[in-house]
């Protein structure tokens, strides 16, 4: 019996071993895949914290490394369009304020509508079309931007212009991203 329990338990043991080793040789390989499509983008310190902070990255491809950014994407251009719409709400009674407001709700709305189709085309590999939806998604802010501009009393209120070059550089990521696949 003392034989019999030995046995399994070093057999249980080197069975443990093996998983803990290959374990970490898959993590290894999957944060190297990471590290080198984040070196491929502009800005390499916003791509690794993006993808870490998301426990599907481990086991993407590049496609779904580029998926994952476009998410993030999407959930800023979504978030910027509801923040922008209580704005319109909540501003005071002037119209000029009011219309910026809801056309730069709607621009961050389009751009989060371009972001979902560059899924569709990156599921598709039409590599082309994820980067054209994608670079539009970038410059929807320009247009909000452009809006307050042509009201020379209204000033672009700071918090937009984080999230203004919060999402110009998380779809920088994903652009680099997609140059890398080699595609044009």
């Amino acid at each position: 019996m003392g034989s019999s329990y030995t046995t399994t338990s070093v057999t249980f043991s080197l069975v443990m071993l093996f998983l803990l080793l290959q374990h970490d040789h898959f993590a290894t390989a999957d944060t190297s895949l990471i590290q080198k499509t984040c070196k491929a983008t502009k800005y390499y310190a916003l791509c690794m914290s993006s993808l870490k902070s998301n426990p599907t990255s481990l086991t993407a491809d590049g496609k779904g490394l580029a998926a994952i950014i476009v998410g993030i994407a999407t959930a800023n251009a979504t978030a910027t369009s509801s923040y922008l719409s209580s704005q319109v709400l909540s501003s005071a009674n002037d119209a000029n304020t009011k219309k910026v407001l809801k056309e730069c709700a709607d621009k961050y709305g389009y751009a989060g509508e371009a972001l979902q189709g560059s899924l569709q085309d990156l599921a598709a590999e039409s590599y082309d079309y994820a980067y054209m939806h994608i670079t539009a998604a970038a410059d929807y802010p320009n247009a909000c931007h452009n809006a307050f501009r042509r009201f020379p009393a209204l000033v672009y209120p700071p918090e937009l212009a984080r999230r203004e070059e919060a999402l110009k550089r998380i779809c920088s990521v994903v652009l680099g991203i997609i140059d890398s696949f080699g595609w044009d």
